[in-house]
Parts: structure tokens; sequence; C-alpha cells
């Protein structure tokens, strides 16, 4: 599966659009990150913790997002955007869209 965030791909063309391809995640903080974070962000600098969260997070969704588009039928998704919004107090949603496609090599 080809996922660009650009509105084509080099070298192939889109044979046929299939629609938006979606995937999402939501996550909670864990109050033993909550514990280190609060001592991080004390003395200064990354919160580590939180950064593995919401790279796990979005691989999730990109995951689900890829899995979409198969069923949908595409080889590719086009135009990836990703978004973000606070469900409740500590949790968030990553939510990754794009535009599910056939593409196949030019001649």
């Amino acid at each position: 599966m080809i996922v660009v965030t650009t509105p084509n791909i080099p070298g192939m063309r889109v044979v046929r659009t299939l629609g938006l391809a979606r995937g999402n995640t939501i996550r909670a903080r864990h109050i033993g990150r909550d514990i280190v974070a609060i001592f991080r962000n004390i003395a200064g600098g990354e919160i580590h913790e939180y950064t593995k969260m919401m790279a796990e997070s979005r691989e999730q969704s990109i995951d689900r997002l890829v899995e979409d588009a198969k069923t949908l039928g595409g080889n590719a998704v086009l135009s990836l955007r990703f978004q973000t919004s606070m469900i409740q107090q500590g949790a968030a949603e990553i939510l990754c869209y794009g535009t599910a496609v056939v593409v196949e090599p030019e001649d």
C-alpha cells in the first residue's frame, strides 16, 4: 500500500478514485506516565512517555486507514492528513484520512 501526503504519486497514474479512507484511535493518559511527566515538567525537557504514546497512536491510526483503503479496493491513499481532538480530560483522538485510489505505473 502506498500512502502519501501529496495529491499524486510520481510515476503512477490514478485509474480509479474510491473515496474517503480513514483510521483513528482514542488514547487516554496513564497514571504512571502522568507521574513521570509531572517530574519532567518541573525539570523541563521532552516528555518521552507522551511522545512514544502519540507515535504509537499515529501508527495505529495509519494501520487502520490502510485497512479501510484495502476494504474499499484501493492500493494507495493520496493526500494523507492527521487531525487531533480532545475527547475528554486526559483522552485524545488521533484521526488520519485521505483519498483511497487504485494506481498503476505510467507507461
